[in-house]
């Protein structure tokens, strides 16, 4: 019987195997993941208070707040502005003498929190998780093979995070095989990526500027999800 972690891998793998476009399994499902964190921060979960200690503490990055401003609720981030502000505030302040040791513990904190995120945290620990089951379930499961085999397309940084979490727990002539059959879906990628690329600017030549525009229309734009990560909900 499938086990409960494993279902939103499962089914993000066969999303990815039915959609026409290449579109990474592990985006899809981090989409999943960013939709219900935010959903969560801006609903009920925005008064309890061990959620309100962090939202105080981290803050959110200008990602996140966009986001959460284009779901239409401002009153919710307004809440914990007004209290993270106060956060802010406090690591800011090194009294009315300003001595070089208060003003340099000040410049840490501050520092700090301007590049943390609450969302992104909570992603990067859900993303840590997955991995680790997405590994299992490939050694244990021979259909996840298959169905990892058969991907059109990792974005870099999911493929990098994969490997990186396999090579920690699988014996080598396991991480061999597995390292073998996601390279083979990479090597294909990029090598259509950088042709549509090369196909792009090749247009800029006005010896082909009459030629029609096709697979390298948005060529710019999908190396750039290629090697970034990708929105799966755009349509590259």
């Amino acid at each position: 019987m499938e086990q409960i972690y494993t279902i939103p891998i499962n089914e993000a793998f066969e999303e990815s195997l039915e959609d026409a476009r290449p579109v990474c399994p592990f985006c899809r499902i981090r989409k999943k993941f960013e939709d219900n964190e935010i959903d969560i921060i801006l609903g009920a979960s925005m008064m309890e208070p061990a959620v309100r200690i962090k939202t105080n503490e981290l803050g959110f990055c200008e990602e996140h707040y966009s986001k959460m401003l284009a779901a239409g609720k401002k009153l919710p981030v307004a809440l914990m502005l007004e209290s993270h502000l106060d956060e802010v505030t406090e690591k800011m302040t090194v009294g009315k003498i300003f001595r070089a040791a208060r003003a340099k513990g000040s410049a840490k904190k501050v520092s700090k929190v301007s590049r943390s995120c609450y969302i992104c945290e909570r992603l990067g620990d859900n993303f840590d998780k997955l991995t680790d089951n997405a590994v299992h379930l490939w050694l244990q499961d021979s259909e996840f093979r298959q169905k990892a085999a058969k991907q059109k397309c990792y974005c870099l940084p999911h493929y990098s995070a994969f490997l990186e979490k396999a090579s920690s727990v699988m014996k080598k002539s396991d991480f061999c095989t597995f390292s073998s059959s996601l390279y083979s879906v990479e090597e294909k990628y990029f090598a259509k990526v950088k042709e549509n690329v090369s196909a792009f600017i090749k247009k800029f030549d006005y010896r082909f500027a009459d030629e029609p525009l096709d697979e390298e229309r948005d060529a710019v734009e999908k190396a750039l999800s290629a090697l970034c990560g990708q929105d799966p909900t755009q349509n590259l």
